[in-house]
């Protein structure tokens, strides 16, 4: 469970042992309405014509998303998941390094809708990408 004001620190320390810490994600800015991270391009995010794996950039954009409605509700009463997820990846993603920038764009009672944008370190376009998530009230009886 995220602490209110978590750390950077201990926020990133959430990932280990999970997907996001497999594939080398790291939170650079976390604050409402706006998630900023990056995540490596190497052979853990790579398909094999040795370019990012839409996937990769998928998980990223899923994961800054669901840690932006995370800090927007109440964690003890509600859960954050994911709905539908879409992308448009727009070129091949090269270098050392990938950045997703995740902005909401409607803070719904029972829904989040957020855009994605993932670049490379040059600032280019990789993909652009719609989250919906569901916040669910938690059965606490």
């Amino acid at each position: 469970m995220l602490r209110p004001n978590a750390t950077l620190e201990e926020i990133n320390a959430l990932n280990r042992d999970t997907l996001m810490g497999h594939l080398g994600m790291e939170y650079l800015e976390v604050r409402e309405g706006y998630v900023y991270a990056r995540m490596p391009v190497d052979q853990r995010t790579l398909q094999p014509a040795g370019i990012l794996h839409g996937g990769s950039s998928l998980a990223l954009a899923e994961t800054i998303g669901g840690l932006g409605s995370v800090i927007l509700v109440d964690n003890a009463l509600f859960d954050v998941r994911g709905s539908h997820i879409s992308a448009n990846h727009l070129r091949a993603g090269t270098g050392d390094w990938v950045f997703g920038k995740a902005t909401i764009i409607h803070r719904g009672k029972n829904t989040h809708l957020w855009n994605i944008d993932i670049f490379d370190e040059q600032d280019q376009l990789i993909s652009s990408c719609r989250l919906t998530n569901f916040i669910i009230a938690k059965n606490n009886a």
